[in-house]
């Protein structure tokens, strides 16, 4: 099948890889490089590296709708028979939609309708789902809208990050993705409606979610160092200072009796919340590298008197 893919981050470069083994990817679009690192160098997007590494042509256009005639033109000048997208991170005009023979599949990083958007995977963590999953879908134009084409539900782990759920799904949709094109090109999928009734917006994160409240259940503080790791990640103040956690496991889901952010276990990192006790088991002091809480404690013992949070 000749496709052309339209991709951006780490999440959409095993579903390319796993095309190349099976299809003819004629080109991929992908967003503009951008500036990263202390000295802002232009940096190219992980599905671009992987796409010049086989010599694949890539188009960077700023966006599809507006200015984007020429790319479009070389879309119909390809005529594709299907356009993949996985977290492209652009709008596709009806123009394109309407270009390849079967359509455009996006592989999505949720069981749709819940979840539409672009933080999927991040925000099904932070609610505390146990399962989440990938979706491919006929595309329309409206936001994760389309008709269901395949489903692959997975089980999130108790003390599952949002990356690790992110690295496990992007397998999962590439190995989805290749059997939805061998299926659809046989025709004998039978796209479904989504169920209004069930659909759920999974807006983009802000950093303005990142502090913990330790006035909240021990539940909630750690499905948020869970769904907010590694970007933009939870943060509390020790000592007045800022602290990045990443990893968090629950010691206890009974009230310790001290207050919220009250250091209950030194040794162990445990800190109190209104029901119960969660334990830092990954964080990043100001000006440090990120370590496991053990090597941090090595460093920097707590007293046990110390008050986290504000």
């Amino acid at each position: 099948m000749n496709i052309i893919f339209m991709g951006t981050p780490d999440f959409a470069v095993p579903a390319l890889k796993k095309l190349y083994e099976r299809h003819n990817v004629m080109a991929v679009f992908t967003q503009p490089d951008k500036p990263k690192g202390r000295g802002y160098k232009l940096m190219p997007p992980p599905v671009k590296e992987l796409a010049l590494e086989h010599g694949t042509e890539v188009l960077q256009p700023a966006s599809l709708k507006k200015g984007g005639e020429e790319y479009i033109k070389r879309i119909e000048e390809l005529a594709p028979d299907c356009i993949v997208v996985a977290a492209y991170g652009k709008i596709l005009p009806k123009e394109v939609l309407e270009i390849p023979r079967l359509g455009c599949v996006n592989i999505h990083g949720s069981l749709l309708p819940k979840y539409r958007g672009a933080a999927p995977i991040q925000r099904a963590v932070l609610d505390g789902e146990k399962y989440s999953g990938i979706t491919t879908m006929l595309m329309g134009e409206g936001l994760d809208t389309g008709d269901i084409l395949e489903t692959a539900k997975v089980e999130i782990g108790e003390n599952e990050t949002a990356a690790e759920l992110f690295d496990r799904l992007a397998e999962v949709g590439a190995e989805l993705i290749v059997h939805t094109l061998d299926e659809l090109e046989k025709g004998t999928l039978i796209p479904q409606k989504q169920d209004e009734s069930g659909a759920t917006y999974a807006a983009m994160l802000s950093k303005e979610l990142c502090p913990i409240d330790f006035g909240d259940t021990v539940q909630n503080v750690h499905n948020k160092i869970r769904g907010l790791s590694d970007w933009p990640c939870a943060t509390t103040l020790l000592n007045g200072k800022k602290l990045k956690v990443y990893h968090s496991e629950i010691a206890s889901k009974k009230p310790s009796g001290n207050a919220p952010g009250a250091v209950v276990d030194a040794k162990r990192f445990e800190i109190a919340c209104a029901d119960g006790v969660i334990r830092f088991t990954e964080v990043q002091a100001e000006g440090s590298k990120r370590m496991s809480a053990a090597d941090y404690l090595r460093g920097k013992p707590l007293t046990g008197s110390e008050i986290l949070g504000g």
